[in-house]
């Protein structure tokens, strides 16, 4: 095999720092309102927003909520934990304040620029694309603030083809834009299920950036295992893993 023609990658926490956007726009929007939210320290607190998020964001793309509604969401049950009631109307604007501090601390990965930067010097030519779960409009914004637009001109989203990660099918149609065969691609991303395993099994060269040490169930880790998914710490290992 040679080396991809085609590399492709997740968006958030993969090039794009969401947790630590995330982590750093709920604590400076809490401190904002004051009590009762100052009762919880700051990693409770991230680590709660987080979990909300992981919950609410994943009934929004498995279509059991909207967009909105997963916001919605995410705000009622913050605030409950904290003995305060929303309405919908309040949910709503409660997340639109908190998502001006989210976006404020918008940025790239510290490696995410160096990473295209070293791609591109040991395979001149390749070409870069963004497979995301996600609104297509709402992580376009993302993309073109931080300035990746400009070096990754392609955003496959899930709201827009219709299937997410780790369905093939998402996974086939990006390689059909590119006009590669799957087996010329790769593809790296922070979750092992959904992103490295979802596209080995698509029959992409599957990459699982695990910045955070974590261990894998070992249902994933055979998974992964089987399919000859590669594991890196950082993406200034990508260029060392992917095949020659």
């Amino acid at each position: 095999m040679t080396f991809p023609a085609v590399v492709l990658f997740d968006l958030d926490d993969t090039l794009f720092a969401h947790r630590a956007a995330v982590e750093r726009g709920i604590r400076t929007f809490t401190s904002s309102l004051g009590e009762p939210y100052g009762s919880m320290e700051a990693t409770e607190l991230a680590g709660l927003w987080h979990d909300l998020e992981e919950e609410h964001y994943h009934e929004y793309l498995a279509g059991r909520l909207d967009f909105e509604g997963q916001r919605q969401a995410r705000a009622r049950d913050f605030a409950a934990r904290h003995g305060v009631t929303l309405s919908p109307e309040e949910a709503s604007a409660w997340f639109a304040s908190y998502f001006e501090h989210y976006v404020a601390a918008w940025t790239l990965h510290d490696d995410a620029l160096a990473c295209l930067d070293e791609l591109e010097t040991a395979a001149p030519g390749v070409r870069f694309g963004l497979i995301t779960n996600g609104d297509l409009a709402f992580q376009r914004r993302k993309v073109e603030s931080v300035g990746l637009d400009g070096r990754i001109p392609v955003l496959i989203a899930s709201g827009d083809v219709g299937s997410t990660k780790p369905d093939p099918q998402i996974f086939h149609h990006a390689c059909r834009v590119f006009g590669v065969a799957p087996e010329q691609a790769a593809y790296v991303g922070d979750r092992l299920r959904t992103d490295a395993i979802g596209a080995a099994a698509a029959g992409l060269t599957g990459v699982w950036l695990d910045r955070r040490a974590a261990v894998p169930s070992p249902e994933d880790a055979a998974d992964a295992a089987a399919l000859g998914v590669r594991r890196i710490a950082g993406l200034d290992r990508l260029v060392g893993v992917l095949p020659r």
